[in-house]
Order: C-alpha cells, then structure tokens, then sequence
C-alpha cells in the first residue's frame, strides 16, 4: 500500500518537486505546522515533565511556562536556548517556531539564491556540453527552476539524470 507522500509523486506534474524533496531530506522535515507552544507543551509532556520541573531546569516560573505554552507570550532568545536544551529540541528549529517572521525572511533570502542557482547553471556552457544537456531539457529544467525548490547546478545535474534514467535515456 502506497503512502500519501508516494501517491502524491505518482503524477508527472509533481516528479519534480519529488525528486527535489527526495534530495533535501533532512532538516526540512522538521518544518511543522504546529506552535511553538504546541511543541514546548506536547515535548514536556513526552518527557513526564510537569511544568513546574520545566520551569525550575529553565530558571524561570510556572505562570510563565503556562503563557508560553498558550502562545500569550513571546520567549527571548535565551529562554528558546534553555528550552531547547532542557526538551533535547534542536534549537535552530525552536528559535524558527518561536520567531516566524525571520524564517520567512530566511526564506526569501533563498528564492533569489536559488534563482542565480538556475542563472548559473543556465548560463554554464561547458556544464552543458558536459553532460549533452538539450535544449528541450534546459527547458524542462528551467520549469522546475521556476519551482524555487532547487539550490545549486548539482540539484539540476540530479534531477536530469533522475529523469533521464525514469525514460529510459
């Protein structure tokens, strides 16, 4: 029986974003949709801590564990660190829940990364010659580029030859 994730990467259209999802495993897995509340919450109930116990490790009180818990509070940097090491949290991840906006920043920064990734690559003629790229696979690969998913000419190398290989070429 197929999962979601295989299912989703049965149709032609999604290939690309597969293969690219495929490569990058890793820290991109840890991205949740839960809060950073969420987490400290469900982490210290996994590690039969009551709040109090977390509170004394972090050096700090109760009430405002309960506050950050329910997300009416923001924790400085120095108690996601403290957090973070007290719940065996990575706390790069931690510091993105606690403070979206920066990891939305972060994230822009690698769109235009990954866009002169594409303008690199597109523009590397010997890499082309290289490994007899056609034009109607620079095509094919410049839709992929526009998935913003792709970071450096490797990742392009990668996908074209994992296509290649799916069609028999």
């Amino acid at each position: 029986m197929k999962t979601e994730s295989q299912k989703s990467c049965t149709n032609v259209r999604s290939l690309f974003k597969c293969l690219v999802n495929i490569a990058y495993l890793g820290d991109e897995n840890k991205v949740t949709t839960r809060s950073f509340g969420q987490v400290i919450r469900e982490r210290r109930r996994k590690l039969d801590l009551t709040q109090q116990e977390l509170a004394r490790r972090i050096e700090t009180s109760v009430p405002y564990i309960t506050l950050l818990e329910s997300g009416a509070r923001h924790p400085s940097d120095k108690v996601v660190h403290k957090l973070a090491e007290v719940l065996a949290l990575d706390p790069r991840e931690l510091f993105f829940l606690a403070n979206p906006e920066t990891k939305a920043l972060i994230s822009q920064e690698q769109r235009t990364s990954e866009a002169s990734a594409w303008d690199a690559f597109a523009k590397d003629e010997d890499l082309r010659k290289l490994n007899h790229i056609t034009d109607q696979e620079m095509q094919t690969l410049s839709h992929v580029a526009l998935m913003g998913e792709v970071r450096s000419s490797r990742d392009f190398l990668f996908i074209l030859n994992t296509i290649r290989q799916a069609i028999g070429q």
